[in-house]
């Protein structure tokens, strides 16, 4: 399928297509046993720019936005879904000081993700809050000009190795929703350690942490966008980010489909390849009909986010301004119905398509020595993180309710 990439979209598939093809798939493997951090391949996306292609170029970045994301980490995902998330969590903790931070924020912070110096990494998940993210119990307590941060952090994709972080805490739990709000925390701020590193089935080359924050002291500079604006912050930060778990999954079956491909066109049963019986065809057919179905709505969705996105951006950056607050003046809507969909339809796509591909390649594809079962083991968390897929689906249903009811 054609869709009409420009010649900078094409060059970021192109080289990372290349990076995944050269760099990923001869160690993807050795990653995932050892649970190793893959510096060596992060350097590599250092040298391409990769880090930064959803970034403005003010901050040393490319350009691009949700769409140019998409396409670098689909493009790596074809290879390893857990080794391109070492882009993909730092851009996770960039969005929202893209949107919300000022512009001393940004600047601080923005040009040394974009280059890659500094990763990222986004904290919102609790032991007693996952999906109701208005139960966070980490507290933030003002101090003259300084928060003082007491609570863990569980499941933070990229933890250990990140330098920059947003951190959800909770300034008045007695306001609920309202009392949480948003903070920068740089790694090495006395107070703040790490705690246990989980063992994971998949995305075992992203190392995942708790954090822990004991009397840990931030600069009262660091609090992103207003007090008790925290969820708002995480919420509008999703509309844009789930695209990109989209992406992740979406790549995750291509690949699985590609070994497919490569081992039943030559894989022989009852004296022909597997892929010349009918039972197979249907399977083949039900898999690229579904990721080309996935793709076309990732694409299209992420496209007109960035239409109305970048304007604000634009105008943010040339007077200073917080995007997000340009987003109003602007009236630009929320995404989170669509980018929701996205999720939805290219996990749950994925989780089909790759067990579709071990089913296919029979019992070689169960074996870990043979790169499919590993696709199936990565594709499980797109369903989960940034928001489980039943939690999608409310948020999907309450959004369509609400849009048919502003029609009457």
């Amino acid at each position: 399928m054609d869709y009409e990439l420009t010649e900078t979209q094409q060059m970021i598939v192109d080289l990372c297509g290349k990076i995944a093809e050269e760099k990923i798939k001869p160690v993807r493997a050795h990653y995932d046993e050892t649970e190793e951090f893959p510096w060596p391949i992060v350097d590599e996306l250092r040298k391409a720019d990769i880090f930064g292609v959803y970034l403005p170029e003010k901050y040393g970045g490319l350009g691009g936005l949700n769409f140019e994301q998409a396409l670098a980490f689909e493009a790596l995902s074809r290879a390893c879904g857990g080794v391109a998330l070492s882009s993909g969590a730092s851009g996770l903790c960039g969005i929202p000081i893209l949107l919300f931070g000022n512009a001393e924020q940004r600047q601080r912070y923005l040009p040394s993700m974009s280059s890659g110096k500094r990763l990222g990494a986004f904290s919102l998940t609790e032991p007693e809050a996952g999906s109701d993210a208005m139960a966070v119990r980490c507290s933030a307590r003002l101090d003259g000009d300084h928060y003082v941060l007491n609570g863990i952090k569980n499941f933070c994709s990229g933890a250990e190795v990140a330098e920059i972080y947003t951190v959800f805490a909770t300034v008045n739990p007695a306001r609920g929703a309202r009392g949480i709000s948003a903070f920068i925390v740089e790694k090495g701020t006395p107070g703040f350690s790490f705690g246990k590193k989980e063992t994971k089935m998949g995305i075992r080359a992203n190392p995942t942490y708790e954090l822990v924050f004991k009397d840990c002291r931030i600069p009262k500079a660091n609090l992103l966008y207003k007090e008790g604006y925290g969820l708002h912050v995480a919420q509008v930060t999703f509309d844009n980010s789930r695209t990109g778990v989209a992406a992740q999954a979406l790549g995750i079956a291509q690949g699985a489909l590609d070994e497919t491909l490569e081992y039943i066109r030559v894989r022989k049963q009852f004296g022909q390849t597997i892929a010349s019986f009918q039972a197979i065809q249907h399977m083949l057919a039900d898999c690229g009909t579904s990721i080309e179905a996935a793709r076309a709505l990732l694409y299209s969705t992420t496209r007109a986010m960035d239409r109305a996105l970048q304007p604000a951006i634009a105008q943010a950056v040339e007077k200073g301004t917080i995007v997000y607050d340009e987003m109003n003046n602007l009236k630009c809507r929320r995404w989170t119905k669509e980018s929701a969909m996205c999720k939805v339809f290219c996990s749950d796509t994925a989780m089909r398509v790759t067990v579709d591909c071990v089913q296919m390649c029979g019992g070689i594809g169960y074996m870990r020595d043979f790169p499919v079962e590993k696709f199936v083991r990565d594709a499980k968390i797109t369903q989960i993180y940034e928001g489980t897929n039943q939690i999608q689906r409310n948020e999907i249903a309450m959004m369509m309710v609400k849009q048919a009811a502003s029609k009457k």
